[in-house]
Order: structure tokens, then C-alpha cells, then sequence
């Protein structure tokens, strides 16, 4: 962010005097007040040297006000995140520049960044003379352990006169924005059911150009390598004829995110729901950095991104900006005001998922069902169940029958899902060793791939 901002505006110039007067800071009102007073009491004694005191000391602050109010500074400011985007309990670092673009000096300057107050406190900079032309640059740290996107701005200058007489604000109008994503949690690369590489051999391809004709050799066009020529079907139709070239599958992981609030109790970082977010992150970037073509679903059936092949994330730049789009998702998602998983339940049902993998908060029997359903459409299916009501009462040392909790595993166990517990300050990693070891105990060499 960059702007110039004068040493004060034509709506201020409209206030006059009482613009000039409501700057002055404590010291200016004091000596205002003496003077006045030191005036009033020359009058009423008959006391000229008094009176001459007394108008010094109410004539200086005016005078400091008037001038510093009449000061033209032109400055230009600009503000720098490193980086913009910042995992949650992680530091950024805020660089600010202040240039002097106008003909004279300024005076004693402060700078201020207004910032929420979850990111620390108020950043404030004392800025000796900047000469004409010249510039100063400072820098802060901001950190916060809630996900969330927070602006930044705008800023203010604070300008004062060599006296302390008089204090001036002058702000920015522009700000930037903070996004703190969820905590990534780095995974092991283990193999769970129902999953392939992220490239290789399937039924499904994606052709190397659109369109039906490169489902079988086509002619010769401009700029193809003479190494894709077919020559013995070159030979047959008397023209050059090349081969398609195979473009390797990509295989599909969706992540499922269950945000209904009637399913999460408690808040804060260290609340279920928060660890069912931070887990989706990782997971997401997990599966995209094994080659995996990767969308967020959440319980209100939206997914992201929306666009795209059947809305899966797609390869190279394409990937990347997906995985900041949902990074970015994740950073604001909230609690819904749904209370079941039916209109997930049709996404998934539309198509063949490949790899699926769930976080879920309370589940009452109706909306297990629905879960066990959700296995059908996908290659294989690993879910992890927060009861929220555990985390609470595991909080609170308060002890209380775990029986549903149990009863909706073996529900989504019996229907084909690797389907595990999560106890509160449970890491993402050891669980997902856990999946893969529960699904050689439960399900080896009844995997199905992944598809592409």
C-alpha cells in the first residue's frame, strides 16, 4: 500500500481555528490557561509586566498551533507484509516506509498502525526530521493464535512542533489484510485405503489436448514433435499422422469438513472444531503435495474451488492457487446453522470421489447413517470423530459415558470406513499412522485405487 498525505485537508481548513486548537495537547492547554489567567489578574492588580507574562504565555501555544497547522508536509507511506499469509501461532513481520516528497524538512513525526488487538499492541514510532527527498523505514511483528483475516490501517501520522505546544493527526485511507490460516501439521507419507499415486495408471485419463479427436491419432498439425509421427498409419492415409500423447492420471482426494454447530461445543484454539480445521489444512496440503488433485466439502455441500474439473483443484499455477483459495476458506469458515450432512451427501453421490477424508463433530444415529452412505461413492473413506462433548468434559476432569460415541464407530467401521477417535490433544500425525495400521488389520488387500 502506497498514498500521499498532505499536512491537512481541505475539510479540515473549513474548522479554522478550532481544528488547530483541539490539537493541542496538555502542556499547550496548560500555558493557554496560565496566561489567561496571569492576563486577568494584570488587569484586576493594574500589573503591565504581568500582563505582558500572561500574553506570552497564551500567545505561544496558539502560536505553535497555527504554524504547525499551516505546515504543508507531503509524505508518502506504504506498508509491506511478510508474508500476507501466516499459519495460526506464527509471526509476521509488518515493514512500513515513510518518504518525504515535498520541498521542506518535516519536524518530529510519530507513526501509528492500527492493528486488532488479537495481533498485539498498537505499534508506535518516534521519526526524527526527514529531510527533503528523504525517507525512513521501520518494522513490527504481529502474531496471533486465532485464524481469522485481520486489517491493517490505516496509518497515522502524528505531527508536533519543536515545543510539545500542539499535536496534529493525519491518516492513511488505505489498509491491508492479514489472513492467518489454520495450523499445517506435516503428515507422513503412509498409504490408506482406496488411495494411488498421485500419478499413474487408471481408467479414467486426462487427454494431453481437448477434444474427442485426440482419443484416437490425428493429422500432422503445425509445431507437433516429429517424434509423436505414427508412420505406419502415415503410410495407410498417404499424410502424416501422429500419436496423443498419454497424460498420466491424477487421482482425487476430497476432504470433508463437518462444520454444523450443533456438532462442536466449546471455542477457542484449543476446541475441537479448531482442531477439526487445522486437521482438513493438513490434510489438504498433505494430498496436494503427493500429486493429488484435492477439493474442501463442507456439510452445506459448497466446495472449493467451485470451478474446474468436477471442482477438484487442477495441476501446476491452477493447483497452487486453489490450495490458497482453500487455505484462505479455511482461514474465516465458521459454524453453520445446518443440522445434517443430506446436502453433502448429494455431492458426493454425483460422482466417483477417490479418496475421502473426514472430520466430523457429534453424530446423532440419523446422520451416522448418512455418513455410512457417504463410503459408497468414494475408493476409500477415512473418517475421524471428535466428540466435542469429550473434549469438554476432559477439560472439566468430569467424567461421563463415552457408549455413543463408540456405537457411531462401529457404525461407520461396519460400513467400510477407517474410522477413528479423537481424543482431545490428540496430533493429526499419530492418527494418521493409526488409519493406516487399522486399515492392514481390518482391510488389507481389499483396497480399491483411487481415481484419477
Amino acid at each position: 500500500m502506497t498514498q500521499g498525505v498532505p499536512a491537512h485537508t481541505p475539510e479540515e481548513d473549513k474548522g479554522g481555528l478550532r481544528t488547530a486548537l483541539a490539537g493541542l495537547t496538555t502542556r499547550g492547554r496548560s500555558f493557554l490557561a496560565a496566561g489567561i489567567a496571569a492576563a486577568i489578574c494584570a488587569y484586576v492588580l493594574g500589573q503591565s509586566d504581568l500582563l505582558r507574562v500572561g500574553l506570552l504565555l497564551a500567545v505561544l501555544p496558539l502560536v505553535c498551533a497555527t504554524v504547525l497547522y499551516r505546515t504543508r508536509y507531503r509524505v508518502a507511506g506504504s506498508r509491506r507484509l511478510s508474508p500476507g499469509r501466516v499459519p495460526a501461532g506464527s509471526e509476521a513481520r509488518v515493514h512500513l516506509r515513510m518518504d518525504n516528497v515535498s520541498r521542506l524538512p518535516t519536524g518530529l513525526l510519530m507513526l501509528q498502525d492500527r492493528v486488532p488487538y488479537v495481533l498485539g499492541p498498537r505499534p508506535r514510532f518516534v521519526l526524527d526530521r526527514v529531510e527533503a527527498g528523504g525517507r525512513r523505514e521501520v518494522s513490527y511483528r504481529v502474531r496471533s493464535d486465532l485464524r481469522g483475516r485481520y486489517p491493517l490501517g490505516p496509518l497515522q501520522l502524528r505531527l508536533t512542533d519543536p515545543f510539545g505546544m500542539c499535536e496534529l493527526t493525519r491518516s492513511f485511507s488505505t489498509y491491508d489484510t492479514l489472513t492467518v490460516i489454520p495450523h499445517v501439521e506435516p503428515l507422513p507419507p503412509v498409504r490408506l485405503s482406496g488411495e494411488a499415486k498421485g500419478y499413474g495408471d487408471g481408467r479414467q485419463r486426462a487427454l494431453a489436448l481437448a477434444g474427442e479427436d485426440d482419443v484416437i491419432p490425428r493429422g500432422y498439425r503445425h509445431g507437433d514433435d516429429l517424434r509423436r509421427v505414427h508412420w505406419r498409419l502415415t503410410a495407410r492415409y498417404g499424410e502424416l499422422m501422429v500419436r496423443r500423447e498419454e497424460q498420466p492420471q491424477r487421482s482425487r482426494c476430497t476432504v470433508f469438513l463437518d462444520t454444523r454447530g450443533l456438532a462442536f461445543q466449546g471455542a477457542g484454539p484449543d476446541s475441537a472444531f479448531e482442531w477439526a480445521v487445522s486437521g482438513a489444512a493438513s490434510t489438504l496440503v498433505h494430498m496436494l503435495e503427493r500429486g493429488f488433485s484435492v477439493r474442501l466439502l463442507t456439510d452445506t455441500g459448497s466446495s472449493v474451488p467451485a470451478e474446474g474439473a468436477d471442482g477438484f483443484a487442477g495441476a501446476s499455477q491452477e493447483s497452487a492457487d486453489a490450495a490458497g483459495l482453500m487455505m484462505d476458506t479455511l482461514a474465516v469458515i465458521d459454524h453453520s446453522d445446518g443440522a445434517g450432512l443430506s446436502r453433502a451427501y448429494d455431492v458426493l453421490r454425483g460422482g466417483n470421489e477417490g479418496l475421502l477424508v473426514a472430520f466430523f463433530g457429534d453424530l446423532d444415529e440419523e446422520q451416522a447413517t448418512v455418513v455410512a452412505k457417504m463410503r459408497q461413492r468414494s475408493g476409500g473413506a477415512v473418517a475421524f470423530l471428535l466428540d466435542s462433548e469429550s473434549w469438554v468434559r476432559e477439560a472439566a476432569d468430569v467424567p461421563g459415558p463415552l457408549d455413543k460415541s463408540e456405537e457411531r464407530l462401529r457404525m461407520l467401521r461396519e460400513a467400510g470406513w477407517t474410522a477413528l477417535k479423537v481424543p482431545r490433544g490428540a496430533g493429526l500425525a499419530d492418527l494418521w499412522r493409526q488409519a493406516d495400521r487399522q486399515r492392514m488389520g481390518i482391510g488389507a488387500g481389499s483396497g480399491t485405487e483411487g481415481r484419477s
